[in-house]
């Protein structure tokens, strides 16, 4: 079973009973008062009769309460009844409206489920109708929750990201940072469906099984044939199988671990260089960007200037690399990858 969940606040639920409890009191202890301070307007049949001496009834704070109490529980035994036109008014229009607020708190579970049913029925609807150009993410463990930061990291409202998942804990975690979670088994094509991937932009496939990511990638890439698909491997002789199903990008994690562990023995520096350019925060960071206006008809390696250092230059969809020599100037239209200090832009950009 699937099911779309929405980022929302979350109340627990004894919190929730304390707060229905609290409503209903002041309700109740509301209409005591009123009461009582317009006692005088207020008749009380059976202190009359049992009266003995003939004089009039004391109306106390407990009659006002007694009163309160089966009055908006609608149980009106009729013996204290509002006589006086003042207390009559005050009847319709303040004892009233806090009578069915006592009922709505009473009935409050089951109007709270109608209700947010009703409304999260709206929210997803709204959201499918203005989703677009998207990320999905499928599979939220330890690889899922990183490309999820990454991705944030990198500019993306939280609001625009979409994350599948099997297990309930996991979409919690990320409904609690402001993702789209849906619940289900990301090879069902009616779960894919679901977080509109016909319409995303981006797809990270991030599952703990080779065999799970390729059917994710088969079917994903079936429903959206324009999307870049990215997808991790396991085992690096699945890499072939995955790209052959459709993904664009296909990261071997374990190998890739490997090699830094191997990498960062042979030379630490270039261990923290590679660790360094992997940090969400600090230090550096690759990106890929338009060129800026002031940039056209320059050539890629004098952005050297404004710390920032050129790896690739993307022109008409075909990447050249910078030791490659292909681009002297750069052009309109243009995209490059660069590395620049964490989370600074150039002047030109800002």
């Amino acid at each position: 079973m699937s099911l779309l969940q929405l980022p929302a606040r979350r109340v627990g639920p004894l919190a929730s009973i304390l707060i229905r409890v609290g409503i209903a009191l002041a309700a109740l202890l509301s209409v005591a008062t009123i009461t009582y301070i317009e006692r005088d307007g207020y008749r009380d049949v059976v202190n009359e009769v049992s009266d003995v001496e003939g004089a009039s009834p004391e109306f106390t704070y407990l009659d006002a309460l007694y009163y309160a109490t089966v009055s908006l529980s609608t149980t009106g035994y009729g013996d204290i009844t509002p006589v006086s036109d003042t207390a009559r008014f005050v009847n319709v229009f303040v004892i009233t409206p806090l009578r069915i607020l006592f009922l709505v708190v009473l009935v409050g579970t089951t109007v709270e489920v109608l209700t947010k049913r009703s409304r999260d029925e709206l929210r997803a609807t709204r959201w499918r109708n203005r989703v677009k150009d998207h990320t999905v993410v499928v599979g939220y463990g330890v690889k899922g929750r990183s490309s999820v930061r990454a991705i944030i990291d990198q500019g993306t409202a939280p609001g625009d990201i979409v994350v599948v998942d099997a297990t309930q804990e996991a979409l919690d975690e990320a409904t609690a940072i402001g993702c789209v979670a849906v619940v289900g088994d990301a090879t069902r094509e009616d779960v894919l469906r679901l977080a509109e991937i016909s319409r995303a932009a981006r797809i990270v496939v991030a599952t703990d099984r080779d065999d799970t990511s390729v059917l994710v990638v088969l079917t994903a890439r079936r429903l959206n044939s324009s999307a870049t698909i990215v997808a991790s491997a396991r085992e690096s002789q699945n890499i072939i199988v995955l790209r052959q199903s459709g993904a664009n990008i296909v990261i071997p994690t374990a190998e890739a671990s490997g090699r830094m562990l191997g990498l960062s023995l042979q030379s630490h520096v270039a261990g923290q260089i590679v660790e360094d350019l992997l940090e969400p925060v600090e230090g550096l960071e690759i990106v890929e960007r338009e060129i800026t206006p002031a940039e056209l008809g320059v050539p890629p390696e004098s952005l050297i200037s404004e710390q920032t250092v050129v790896l690739a230059v993307v022109r008409d969809g075909e990447v050249h690399r910078f030791d490659e020599g292909r681009v002297s100037l750069l052009q309109r239209g243009d995209r490059i990858v660069v590395i620049r200090p964490s989370g600074r832009a150039t002047r030109a950009e800002a």
